[in-house]
């Protein structure tokens, strides 16, 4: 009896394991690429990046600072290497 609530919980738990990416896919393009993208964008107004992680909902998470200390944190698609609007 105690199976089908095991069963059931496992149903509704792999789905959502699914759809979890714990790497990039295979046509990302390179990190390093992402990140000389922003540094051209940016120009002089780039201080530094503090973290570059990814999210396993499937997008690189980045903050960086301004050349005047401004935190700002973006989402960027790891295929195109665009900005995802959060």
């Amino acid at each position: 009896m105690t199976l089908r609530p095991l069963a059931a919980l496992a149903l509704m738990i792999a789905p959502s394991a699914l759809m979890a990416q714990d790497v990039p896919p295979a046509d990302s393009k390179p990190l390093s690429e992402i990140l000389a993208g922003i540094e051209a964008d940016l120009g002089t107004d780039l201080g530094h990046f503090d973290e570059v992680d990814w999210d396993d909902d499937g997008y690189y998470d980045i903050e960086y600072r301004t050349a005047d200390n401004r935190e700002v944190r973006v989402r960027i698609d790891p295929v195109t290497g665009e900005a995802i609007q959060r």
